[in-house]
């Protein structure tokens, strides 16, 4: 008798949750619309007003550009090359250096992040070497990678991973510190080894402070292959936009500077994809869906 009389008020309440959940679906749908609409209608201000202002000479366009200018410039490049080949050369060459070095950062970052973590007589012996290598400027870092490793991809790569080690290690190394040793303990007591708790309750539990560092890191890796490239290289966007420079072509170095926008937003999209799918065993926080829509 009792189930059957709470069956219509089940049902009832299930349905409300339904046309409740149907609503925020549908108010998130809205707020990215019209998100995406702002940001479209900022890109357009920004650019017609520059355009307009070039063309009326309230600015000038040998030193300031134009965005008729750069897409006349990125056609050219896309048609006939850039003066050290072609323009998808010069961008493979730039997303291989970033990529390696990418890679080699984070797993450095992550390996000595954790190795210190999780051993406090290492810490206290590296710390002071770590912060010392880390207050030296990066450009004086590439210079020293150039003049040991030459112009070609070993030093683009070297300086790309130290700009990425830093901020990974330093995530990985606080997100080891911030493990709950209830955890560790537990482990500990149903025998599992050191390498085993490391493995099975350490870097899960550090995985979100990991991750975290991986959007900073990778557009850590493209800045530091460019700055290798502008600093002294054969090839990359980097190369391009220090020609661009050196010979007074504005719209050069702000269609180089779009490509490179492009590649950092598309890799940060991907990213996203990435945590998306490692953490998706962490609840969704207040507020996510709305920081994901901007």
């Amino acid at each position: 008798m009792s189930t059957q009389a709470a069956s219509p008020a089940a049902l009832e309440a299930a349905t409300d949750a339904g046309s409740l959940a149907a609503r925020a679906q549908a108010n998130t749908r809205r707020r990215l619309m019209l998100v995406r609409l702002t940001q479209a209608a900022v890109v357009v201000l920004l650019l017609g007003n520059w355009e307009i202002l070039a063309r009326l000479g309230i600015i000038d366009p040998f030193f300031f550009g134009s965005p008729s200018g750069i897409v006349t410039r990125l056609a050219d490049w896309a048609v006939n090359g850039t003066a050290y080949g072609t323009l998808w050369f010069q961008i493979w060459v730039t997303l291989e250096e970033s990529l390696l070095g990418f890679a080699v950062g984070v797993a450095l970052g992550v390996l000595f992040g954790v190795a210190l973590g999780e051993v406090p007589f290492l810490a206290d012996v590296f710390s002071p070497f770590i912060k010392a290598v880390n207050a030296l400027p990066r450009i004086v870092l590439g210079s020293i990678f150039i003049m040991w490793l030459g112009l070609g991809l070993a030093s683009k790569v070297m300086l790309a991973a130290v700009l990425v080690f830093f901020v990974v290690f330093f995530n990985a190394f606080q997100g080891v510190r911030s493990v709950d040793r209830n955890f560790v303990a537990n482990a500990r007591i149903l025998g599992a080894t050191r390498l085993q708790v490391v493995w099975h309750v350490v870097l899960p539990s550090a995985m979100t402070w990991i991750i975290a560092s991986l959007h900073v890191a990778l557009g850590l890796a493209i800045i530091g292959a460019i700055v290798g490239e502008f600093l002294g290289s054969q090839y990359g966007l980097g190369l391009v936009i220090a020609t661009a420079q050196n010979t007074f072509d504005a719209n050069g170095v702000f269609a180089a500077m779009l490509i490179i926008g492009i590649i950092a937003t598309g890799a940060e999209a991907l990213m996203e994809i990435l945590e998306r799918r490692l953490l998706a065993w962490r609840p969704p926080t207040a507020g996510e869906g709305n920081a994901k829509g901007i």
